[in-house]
């Protein structure tokens, strides 16, 4: 199989098992919210800042750096393991004293604990990158979902019955931390790889060089990404914040994942052909327009159905949800495009380049910001739909000059695609509005009719992105029966 096939199937049937495990915890938080209330979401949410700009530290770039390098040795992975379990205790640490300064900040004497316990995480995370990494060189990602999903299933039922005993916000608590352990436990046990006693300073040097870069990049990201929790968390209340990490779960379910998923598949095969500019465009081309065709569906699809899915499926009492969702998922369409223009960047070795452009991108945050504060979080996120779409024009142009495919072109490619993700999505929505239907008989209505919408336009004009995809399932479920 050719680089470009590889790269592709790898896209489509990794982001199949992905989807499966992203599924199973769509599904944990579904049944989570009937339970529980925005409030104990929205506490989690302030938490959880602190937890993913830790795990920046952990990871610190060395995972992209090592799949980067072409030949990496035993030395190479024992010294980032070494390193990165002792910046996993380093920042268990930091947050058990810090915990007390951080649940005053937000004013709530049920931080501390919270923080405390779900500091444990990051040491038990420091343990799998290297066994993570090794897979994704290996384009090995059929292993990585199954761990995954036992992980989101064994976590699922612990939060559930958890829930359901009355154990409110630590059942999310304990779901995380279990996620991480059963995931941990099975990479070991299934990835072979073990750490020899060697911390090699000249290997670490050379890692750091460029994951350095990342690693700043990462916590400019991450911070920024995050900034948006902590100023709701700060000046509104905890429901608030609850309400707008439930918009964030359904918008991320297909813009976000289907992101990591194409980042985490086509690193490794962009970068091995990183010096055949012709192979490079040809690869780089069929995942952007392939992963947008499929993200513009899904994101035009949900705004459309918002409201009758979320009554649907969390009830009345999450309907503050709907409009955040609404406008959420013009984030979540350029999402992707973003990040697959930001990632050649690293492909290429530019990771310098890589943490200007997040640098500048992130400058625009603080007006966001500030008028958030002001205005309140539709006009935070108004603020946010803006950033994402100069981000991209920027973002894409820069990237044009390593891959050779220019902003006009990517426009050019993604336009029919999109007015057929904008014309389904009219459709379906006024579905809802003409309709006095239950909310789940909506929903199914709006569901079916939408996907018949593409699949009769994708038919009928042979459009390109539509006919790739179907070619390769097809050609699957061949290899199945046969």
């Amino acid at each position: 199989m050719g680089l470009k096939q590889q790269a592709i199937s790898g896209v489509l049937w990794n982001s199949i098992g992905k989807f499966l495990a992203m599924g199973i915890e769509f599904i944990v938080g579904i049944v989570l919210a009937r339970i529980l209330t925005p409030k104990e979401f929205g506490l989690i949410g302030t938490i959880m800042v602190v937890i993913a700009l830790s795990q920046v530290f952990i990871n610190s770039g060395f995972n992209q750096a090592l799949v980067r390098k072409q030949n990496c040795t035993q030395a190479d992975y024992s010294t980032v393991f070494f390193f990165n379990l002792a910046v996993g205790i380093l920042f268990f640490v930091v947050l058990l004293l810090s915990a007390g300064y951080i649940s005053k900040f937000y004013n709530d004497p049920e931080i501390k604990p919270l923080v405390q316990v779900l500091g444990c995480g990051l040491i038990i995370s420091s343990l799998t990158m290297i066994q993570s990494t090794r897979l994704v060189q290996q384009i090995n990602f059929k292993l990585q979902t199954k761990i995954s999903v036992a992980a989101s299933i064994v976590s699922g039922i612990i939060a559930i019955l958890m829930a359901l005993n009355g154990f409110g916000v630590w059942s999310l608590v304990v779901k995380y931390l279990a996620n991480q352990t059963v995931n941990t436990v099975l990479l070991w046990i299934f990835n072979r790889w073990k750490p020899d006693w060697i911390f090699n300073i000249a290997a670490l040097k050379e890692l750091f060089g460029f994951g350095s870069k990342l690693l700043l990049s990462g916590l400019i990201g991450t911070f920024f990404t995050n900034i948006y929790y902590v100023v709701i968390g700060k000046y509104f209340l905890p429901a608030d914040l609850g309400f707008y990490t439930r918009a964030e779960l359904f918008k991320n379910l297909p813009s976000q994942n289907i992101s990591d998923i194409l980042t985490s598949v086509g690193y490794p095969v962009l970068a091995k052909v990183q010096n055949d500019p012709v192979q490079l465009k040809a690869i780089f081309r069929k995942i952007l327009t392939t992963s947008f065709f499929i993200v513009a569906i899904l994101m035009f699809g949900m705004a459309a159905i918002a409201h009758s899915l979320i009554i649907t499926l969390v009830g009345v009492k999450w309907s503050q949800s709907i409009v955040y969702l609404q406008m959420l998922c013009f984030v979540g369409l350029l999402f992707p495009l973003n990040s697959i223009n930001m990632n050649l960047l690293n492909v290429v070795g530019r990771s310098d380049l890589y943490l200007k452009l997040q640098m500048l991108s992130q400058l625009l945050t603080i007006p966001v910001i500030i008028i958030g504060v002001i205005f309140g979080i539709k006009s935070l996120i108004f603020g946010i739909c803006i950033n994402s779409l100069l981000s991209y024009m920027y973002f894409s142009k820069t990237a044009a000059k390593f891959s050779g495919y220019k902003l006009k072109e990517q426009l050019t490619d993604i336009i029919q695609p999109l007015l057929l993700a904008m014309v389904m999505g009219i459709i379906v929505f006024l579905i809802d509005y003409f309709t006095n239907f239950n909310s789940a008989l909506t929903l199914t209505l709006q569901i079916s009719t939408g996907v018949l919408l593409v699949i009769g336009f994708g038919e009928f004009v042979k459009l390109k992105d539509y006919v790739f995809i179907k070619n390769i399932i097809v050609e699957h479920f061949q290899k199945i029966i046969n």
